[in-house]
């Protein structure tokens, strides 16, 4: 017997459908997966056996053939396992063939059948959200692990059904029980105030000239290098720069959430993030973590700061490869991760704020403490960032070592809100 359903992958932060065709044939008992999946996908079929058995139902002693087509287009993660279990129990007539229909099956299965959270969700949704919005305006429905399906909601045009395990998915199709749509309520999550205890940029003293350099990047998204010795505030500055940058628009806020989505970060509790990414990698960082990349390509950090702040500390130390590497993003706006089988883009529009010292030891003309730094040392030191990369940085600014006394009684810091 023959079934037929949907299900839904991704290819960087887009999706696209799967359709999971299943086949149970007479023959020696055999389990094959075909159609270009990876090895993460093919430990499906002793997860879909157990939980298939551990759930009461009857898994058939016969050839079982799955496919999932396209077949030309890579199949990673352990999404697909809901929809092949609901394939193999339609299949053997265990659940209505037509009870399919419509549908869209997502979701990682656990070897007693209940149903645990997947990544990319967000972005599953909004595809299936735009296919919608092409067929004129129908509403798919997702039914997919309970707990990704308050993200799910927030694609907007999707009806999500969540369900705890493969029990109740079964009870759900044969209309045994019913399932209740599951919704978000966006203004609600957007109106939310400033999470208490985020730096905020009142809160810093002195340095007026960085702090208005500081105020202008963000003004105008421009990118930002801070030149100083150790201790004059500039990494206190950087982490401040979210609290003055405009809130994020709801737009935005999807666009986000859906990057954080497809990397895993999303909390469970807060499955819209509404304030300003801020990302500060070490210097030991490699291409593949900066960059984005991986066997199954995900995005790295210029990717999760889309939308917010960069922050490169220590900005010298860390390799040409990724300094030069950072070219491309901050040029275009996204960064495209490219394989033999595939070719992967992840937006990357952040605002990158760099600091370094001025030498290698740090107190190159310090007004107090003397550089021990030769004239060659400090050359090689300042030339390990090319041209081209500082012309894209738009505002190099000075900041300068202060006095005790320089700060003594000054007034609190200009606030966030000005």
């Amino acid at each position: 017997m023959l079934s037929k359903l949907t299900t839904c992958a991704l290819l960087g932060v887009e999706g696209f459908n799967v359709f999971v065709e299943t086949d149970i044939a007479s023959g020696l008992p055999n389990f094959n997966l075909v159609g270009l999946a990876a090895p993460s996908v093919k430990e499906a079929r002793e997860r879909v056996r157990a939980a298939i058995k551990n759930s009461g139902f009857n898994f058939p002693a016969q050839r079982i053939t799955v496919n999932l087509a396209p077949a030309d287009s890579r199949k990673d993660g352990s999404a697909f396992d809901l929809a092949i279990a609901a394939g193999i129990l339609a299949a053997t007539g265990q659940i209505p063939a037509d009870s399919l229909h419509d549908k869209i099956f997502v979701g990682e299965l656990s070897l007693d059948g209940e149903l645990r959270e997947i990544p990319g969700v967000m972005a599953m949704a909004a595809f299936l959200k735009k296919q919608g919005e092409d067929k004129g305006g129908k509403s798919l429905q997702l039914v997919l692990p309970r707990g990704n399906a308050l993200e799910a909601t927030l694609a907007g045009n999707v009806s999500v059904r969540g369900v705890a395990n493969l029990k109740e998915l079964v009870a759900y199709l044969k209309k045994e029980i019913a399932l209740e749509e599951t919704r978000a309520d966006l203004g609600a999550i957007l109106s939310g105030e400033r999470e208490k205890g985020q730096p905020d940029f009142k809160e810093v003293k002195g340095q007026l000239t960085a702090k208005r350099a500081l105020e202008v990047a963000a003004a105008g998204g421009h990118n930002i290098i801070l030149t100083g010795p150790p201790g004059t505030g500039k990494t206190m500055l950087a982490r401040r720069i979210p609290s003055i940058l405009p809130s994020m628009t709801l737009e935005e806020s999807l666009e986000v959430t859906k990057v954080h989505s497809v990397a895993g970060l999303l909390k469970k509790d807060k499955p819209l993030l509404t304030l300003r990414p801020f990302r500060a990698p070490h210097h030991s960082a490699t291409i593949a973590g900066i960059l984005g990349g991986g066997r199954n390509p995900q995005p790295g950090e210029v990717s999760l700061a889309h939308r917010g702040v960069l922050f490169l500390d220590e900005f010298p130390e860390y390799s040409r490869e990724v300094l030069e590497g950072l070219r491309q993003p901050l040029e275009d706006g996204e960064v495209v991760i490219t394989r033999a089988e595939m070719a992967v883009r992840y937006p990357s529009r952040f605002m990158l704020v760099a600091s370094r010292n001025p030498c290698p030891c740090g107190y190159f003309q310090h007004p107090l403490r003397e550089c021990k730094c030769s004239e060659m040392q400090i050359r090689r030191y300042r030339i390990k960032s090319s041209g081209p990369l500082m012309d894209r940085i738009d505002l190099h600014v000075e900041v300068p070592s202060l006095q005790y006394r320089d700060l003594e009684g000054e007034q609190e810091g200009e606030s966030s809100a000005a």
